[in-house]
């Protein structure tokens, strides 16, 4: 699984280590046989060759020694002598050869063990020779099998050394061997005969050795007959049907059929045994010589072969590896680059080119498909087949793109419009209330009329949101400064709890005109959070002065506030509004802020309020700003009079920071509405308590009415009180309405200004 989704030249490495490994193994196989070869080459001429003339010496040495403990006459010991001086030399080189370094290195453990073993055992023979020099009444059949250890541990040497990784071959060879070993038996024979000649006559030891050496010479060659007759037919033949063999096999006829072999022997000389005996061990040396030969013959082609093998798998084999890695190399490359083509050609449409679309789309502008959505060249081979449905991919997604995005332009210029009309629409009905509420007399009336024009007011911040949502700018505005106390009292208005609000002594200082709709509707939004997130029984506080890097309003609630990862992503948001997205409709507000603060560069910033609430600052930059007379009002500007609700339950914030409506938004402007009534107009009023703080007329139930109309729920009204004259009553109605007037005048006449 891993190498599956390992990337393609791991995958090609790894093919081509699989390859070269396959190589190496295969021409391990075939040098191991060529460097089998050279070793079984070395063990011919450091063991074999030299091993088989000191075997001869060694079995003719073993004879003559015999005959000399038989016979001590100066010419067997002459003879003796001289076979001592080549057996020497024989075996010096032998020794040489041996163990020399090459021999050494062609030998594993086993042979080296026994190579040493048969140096030893030659070794030993001095003691055999000292014997024969001066006998002992010593047994000279010790003597004798001093020798005899010494030839078998040459034979086991042969044993252990190493030949040809082929079948035929190591059989043959093995045959031969087992051909050398029964003609050492004769050899052991001969030489226990001719020291029996020697001496005339058989101990019970010696006649029972002889007739085992027969029995197991004897059948040594038959089995040796029956192999050689397979490989080597003519020695087969030779050994079976050789008079030779026949004769000396009719002299140990004649030595076992004794009738008493422990007195002298008449049947047989040692002058006729040693002639057949000689006759027949020259004529065994020469078959198995004349095998051996054709077996080294044999060998040639098998060596041949082995070079042969060692030629293809080394070098042609390497040949291959190396073209294998070339064209494996030229071929991934080829075909990692085609994937990095496809790679960056889908990164450059994912990342640059349908954002930019997207991006032109929603400046108005018209796109290409073909044109945006160029086809990519590949080839005709299968990477240039995914190429050519990348190509129909991306067209694809261009096209979807172009069409999604001229199908949300089409609901945003759909919703847009629906927002100016109804702007425009809620901007006639509040200059209907305006006209209703200058003629309007009765107090009950009237304040129902204030009702439904504050409800009209927050009727329009919502059309606004909806523009603002849609991109496009809301038509109000103002070419002269407004003081900044008035665009405060302005955003209270446009809030449901209005008399919640309580509005600290703030900078004398004005905004410049063209910024005061939506500052005012950034505040709005952010005091009806306040509000709306807190206990109905706490007010929100709203503050405002200069600092260094402008003019900071903050607007601070009582409420449960939020944690810190949630202020962190409301402020992350506000600073950096994403894209607005149609399918959404939670924290509408949220984006009217950011919109706004981007727009003019204002920075908003929530954080934790010290009574536990959520606390949001506002700085305005020093170029929206104008300043003028310090001053401020002597004491907090409070909403009072209105009637608290019955539940004390605080709402809860869910994560959605503004109660914005679920609408989306549209685009293109309209022809603007006038903004809220001014709250400042009532400040000029002929009863200054009946204002409130923030300049708005304070609506208290049954406070315009006469004190007989007054009614008590808790006490029956006095009898006894006469109540406001109709003069009083006049007096206060015709104030407020001259106040409310006046207010809404210089309002009008700063909006034209």
């Amino acid at each position: 699984m891993r190498l599956r989704n390992s990337r393609v030249r791991t995958k090609i490495t790894a093919l081509l280590l699989s390859l070269a490994a396959l190589w190496v193994f295969a021409a391990w196989v075939t040098l191991r046989e060529g460097v089998n070869l050279l070793w079984v080459q070395q063990m011919d001429q450091r063991i074999s060759q030299p091993g088989d003339v000191l075997l001869l010496d060694l079995q003719k040495e073993r004879r003559l020694s015999m005959i000399l403990a038989g016979q001590r006459d100066p010419a067997n010991v002459d003879a003796l002598r001289e076979q001592r001086a080549a057996t020497d030399k024989s075996r010096a080189e032998y020794t040489r050869l041996a163990d020399s370094t090459l021999a050494r290195l062609a030998s594993d453990d086993l042979l080296e063990r026994r190579i040493d073993a048969s140096f030893t055992a030659l070794n030993e023979l001095e003691e055999a020779r000292q014997w024969f020099d001066n006998p002992s009444s010593q047994y000279a059949d010790w003597a004798r099998a001093r020798y005899t250890d010494a030839i078998a541990a040459m034979f086991r040497v042969y044993d252990g050394m190493a030949t040809l990784d082929d079948d035929k071959f190591a059989a043959d060879t093995r045959m031969l061997v087992a051909a050398n070993r029964a003609r050492e038996l004769f050899s052991q024979e001969d030489a226990l005969v001719s020291g029996v000649l020697a001496t005339g006559r058989f101990t019970t030891v010696s006649y029972n050795e002889f007739v085992q050496i027969v029995g197991a010479q004897r059948h040594a060659y038959s089995e040796v007959v029956q192999g050689l007759s397979e490989a080597f037919p003519k020695a087969g033949e030779g050994i079976s049907s050789s008079a030779t063999r026949a004769k000396a096999n009719g002299l140990e006829d004649q030595l076992i059929g004794l009738a008493n072999p422990r007195k002298p022997i008449r049947t047989v000389t040692l002058s006729e045994w040693s002639t057949a005996s000689s006759a027949w061990l020259d004529e065994g040396y020469g078959y198995v010589r004349g095998s051996g030969d054709l077996l080294i013959e044999a060998s040639i082609p098998i060596a041949a072969g082995v070079i042969v093998r060692l030629i293809l798998a080394g070098g042609l084999g390497f040949l291959a590896v190396v073209a294998s890695a070339i064209l494996s190399v030229t071929t991934a490359r080829h075909l990692v680059q085609q994937l990095e083509r496809l790679r960056d050609s889908a990164h450059e449409l994912a990342d640059v080119r349908l954002p930019d679309v997207v991006d032109r789309l929603g400046q108005g502008e018209s796109v290409d498909v073909k044109a945006e959505a160029p086809p990519l060249e590949f080839g005709d081979d299968d990477i240039g087949k995914v190429g050519q449905a990348f190509n129909a991919v991306q067209e694809t997604a261009i096209r979807t793109a172009v069409e999604q995005a001229e199908l949300r332009r089409g609901i945003r210029d759909i919703l847009l419009s629906l927002a100016r009309r109804t702007q425009a629409l809620v901007h006639r009905q509040l200059t209907l209330l305006d006209v209703m509420e200058r003629r309007e007399i009765d107090t009950e009336e009237l304040e129902d009329l204030f009702k439904i024009d504050h409800l009209a007011t927050r009727m329009r911040r919502n059309a606004e949101n909806l523009i603002i949502l849609s991109g496009a700018t809301p038509a109000r505005g103002w070419r002269r400064p407004v003081p900044m106390v008035d665009v405060v009292r302005s955003a209270v208005s446009e809030v449901e709890d209005y008399t919640r609000v309580t509005v600290m002594p703030i900078d004398e200082v004005h905004l410049v005109g063209r910024a005061v709709a939506d500052i005012a509707h950034l505040l709005a939004e952010l005091i009806e959070n306040a509000v709306s997130f807190s206990p109905p029984y706490t007010y929100a506080q709203v503050s405002g002065h200069m600092v260094a890097s402008g003019y900071a309003i903050e607007v601070e609630d009582r409420g449960l506030g939020m944690s810190d990862e949630n202020l962190e992503l409301i402020n992350q948001r506000i600073a950096h509004p994403p894209e607005f997205n149609l399918s959404s409709s939670v924290q509408l507000g949220l984006y009217v802020v950011g919109k706004l603060a981007e727009r003019y560069g204002i920075q908003v910033m929530l954080k934790r309020s010290p009574y536990k609430g959520t606390t949001a600052v506002v700085i305005i930059p020093r170029e929206l700003i104008e300043e003028g007379e310090s001053g401020a009002p002597s004491k907090p500007l409070t909403v009072v009079g209105a009637s608290m609700p019955e539940s004390t339950d605080t709402p809860s914030r869910n994560g959605e920071l503004f109660s914005a409506p679920a609408l989306v938004p549209p685009p293109a402007p309209a022809v603007e509405a006038p903004p809220a009534v001014s709250a400042s107009s009532a400040e000029d009023a002929s009863d200054p308590s009946q204002t409130t703080p923030s300049g708005l007329p304070v609506r208290v139930p049954q406070a315009s009415l006469a004190s007989q109309l007054r009614e008590d729920p808790n006490e029956a009204p006095a009898e006894d009180d006469p109540g406001r004259s109709p003069e009083e009553i006049r007096r206060i109605v015709g104030a407020f309405q001259s106040g409310t007037l006046r207010g809404r005048a210089a309002s009008v006449e700063s909006e034209t200004e």
